[in-house]
């Protein structure tokens, strides 16, 4: 007699062990969500008379140092409501340093093993950092190498890519649920300029700039958003030519953003305006910033801050009042034996004098000639 239950002809998958550990990851990332204060937002000295204020988030006070944390926690969060990480899954990423940081973290956090690919130029800081969270490092020679070799890894443990130059940008909720941009315009809501004329990130995985761009146009701000990119990097002149399947093959000297690929995380209809930053004007901000204000930051954070200081410029010279927001992507600790390092300049060729000279005549008399 034929089964007359609605189950019938049925296929059934539901495997409740399955499903409580998930439920059991999910709470675990999020309480260390909770456990985690915002990141704080400091104000950069510049003369009062400007009339214009400039911002610092520092995401370099999360747990593990750097903006990537907010990523990976998406990253993760996506994986598990995907059903693609389970207990015991092996997660495999490639990274230049600071993602793999935070994924070996959440790796731990969840008693899954960890292995990320490397160039094997990361920082031995960043190296050490991803081994004190139990992550296993694979290192090549060439980081164009980096995507193949992380999925062969994933797929000889039958694990997870977890893919952020692919996922970034839909792992994270724009619309809000306390993400990057929900948080800068919450943290300015007291302030004098509360809606900032720009705002200013570089391009890694394009993850953040999709998240704060499509949130500005979702919450109909009017502000700008730029996006700053270093030498080598393909992502300016894929932008500008309006070229999706760009590449320079090159790897950016600025660990964290700029890639040798237009990758599918980065959304270039919703950014206004790219700048092309000298990888020593990058390093000569850095260090400035440290200078003016005692904070250590990386090497993208001086990208960040020559950028903002280019449009502060463009609005001085229309007259234009208000705010311009940039990040701390991660902090100095990582690169004390490369960019705070004189040698390690001098042996690739990076004079910052001539972009130092720039920045402390802009920040005294008001002139931005970074061409001089």
């Amino acid at each position: 007699m034929d089964d007359p239950s609605p189950a019938a002809g049925c296929h059934d998958r539901y495997d409740a062990k399955a499903r409580a550990w998930v439920d059991e990851a999910i709470r675990r990332v999020e309480a260390d969500a909770n456990r985690s204060a915002d990141t704080h937002l400091h104000v950069f000295p510049l003369p009062a008379e400007w009339g214009i204020d400039l911002y610092l988030k520092d995401e370099s006070v999360h747990p593990t140092g750097s903006l990537k944390h907010r990523l990976a926690r998406s990253l993760f969060l996506y994986g598990l409501a995907n059903g693609w990480i389970t207990e015991g899954t092996t997660i495999v990423e490639a990274s230049s340093g600071s993602t793999a940081v935070s994924e070996a973290y959440f790796a731990r956090l969840l008693d899954l093993p960890f292995v990320t690919v490397l160039p094997r130029r990361t920082s031995p800081e960043k190296i050490a950092l991803i081994e004190r969270y139990g992550g296993r490092c694979h290192f090549v020679d060439v980081p164009a190498a980096m995507y193949t070799e992380a999925e062969r890894l994933a797929a000889e443990a039958r694990g997870h890519y977890m893919d952020q130059f692919t996922y970034a940008e839909r792992a994270t909720d724009w619309r809000g649920n306390n993400n990057i941009a929900e948080s800068i315009f919450g943290q300015l809501a007291l302030e004098r300029h509360p809606v900032p004329e720009w705002i200013v990130v570089g391009a890694g995985t394009g993850g953040t700039s999709a998240t704060i761009g499509r949130y500005l146009r979702y919450r109909r701000h009017a502000t700008r958003l730029a996006v700053v990119d270093p030498e080598n990097s393909a992502f300016f002149p894929g932008w500008a030519t309006d070229t999706p399947d760009y590449g320079t093959g090159m790897p950016s000297r600025i660990e964290g953003i700029g890639r040798p690929r237009m990758e599918p995380s980065f959304v270039g209809s919703v950014i206004d305006l790219m700048i092309p930053v000298p990888d020593a004007a990058s390093l000569a901000a850095m260090r400035h910033l440290r200078a003016a204000t005692g904070i250590a930051a990386g090497g993208s954070t001086g990208t960040n801050l020559w950028g903002a200081f280019l449009l502060i410029d463009r609005m001085r010279r229309a007259g234009v009042r208000g705010s311009v927001v940039t990040l701390i992507c991660d902090g100095g600790e990582r690169y004390r034996k490369t960019y705070y390092d004189d040698g390690w300049l001098a042996e690739r060729g990076l004079d910052l004098a001539p972009h130092t000279a720039v920045l402390e005549r802009f920040l005294t008399e008001g002139v931005w000639e970074p061409g001089r």
